[in-house]
């Protein structure tokens, strides 16, 4: 197993990683840690992830020892309001990291990241009273994947044709992780542009699931206060939460 002690005190202010060997969830470890008084910056790493999930509970495939699999706590001293952008600065970050390691990447809207039309990895950010919970899971040195998702999904590993360090690969996020957060009300526009450099969306027709129902449209781009612009036969709409988003060409 490798050592992730090493990086911690490389890691940037206010950031601490604690390890566990196995946990149910490390954003369920993170939100209770966070309910009884636990500081900003709080990172819990899982070395095997029993429960871990995605986007409306949706399991999240992290053997041990191949992906990585933690979470963040984030006490932010922006609005409550902006706090959605933490999803978008997570996923923004991830690219920029993975981009430490290999060529450009893919952000589908609003925070999964793609390497050559696949998962690579994807966000869950889970808000609390007076904190948000940044759930990150990334495929870093896994060659085979569950039927259910081996057509969608791939790893570093994969392709790299090369064994990725996690230490190295945790640390880049983070460092990444760092700088982007701060941009979810100031410097908004600076994050936004990474992401749209990246969109894999944009000129597309896609469909997706909406709290009003399904729709079907083309993604003209994203809007200036991050939310995704869905062209259809009713006209332009600003979407800014939706799920189970998929391209049709």
């Amino acid at each position: 197993m490798e050592d992730f002690t090493s990086i911690g005190a490389d890691l940037p202010d206010p950031f601490r990683l604690l390890i566990r060997d196995t946990v149910h969830s490390t954003n369920d470890e993170v939100r209770m840690l966070a309910e009884a008084g636990a500081p900003d910056g709080l990172i819990i790493l899982a070395h095997q992830q029993l429960a871990g999930r995605g986007r409306r509970g949706a399991a999240w495939f992290a053997p041990a020892g191949e992906s990585l699999a933690f979470s963040i706590l984030v006490r932010p001293q922006e609005s409550k309001a902006f706090w959605p952008r933490l999803a978008l600065s997570a996923g923004l970050a991830v690219a920029e990291a993975v981009e430490d390691f290999v060529a450009l990447t893919g952000i589908k809207w609003p925070n999964d990241v793609w390497l050559n039309g696949k998962k690579l990895a994807g966000i869950l950010v889970e808000a609390g009273k007076d904190f948000a919970v940044v759930g990150i899971g990334v495929n870093i040195n896994t060659t085979v994947f569950p039927p259910e998702v081996a057509d969608i999904a791939t790893s570093l590993r994969i392709e790299t044709g090369e064994e990725i360090s996690r230490p190295q690969m945790l640390a880049a996020i983070i460092r990444h992780f760092a700088r982007r957060r701060l941009q979810i009300g100031a410097d908004f526009d600076d994050m936004l542009k990474g992401i749209r450099e990246r969109c894999v969306l944009t000129g597309h027709q896609i469909s997706l699931l909406t709290a009003s129902g399904p729709r079907i449209g083309l993604m003209e781009g994203i809007a200036p206060e991050g939310e995704l612009l869905l062209r259809d036969s009713q006209g332009l709409h600003s979407i800014m939460q939706a799920d189970e988003i998929r391209l049709m060409d």
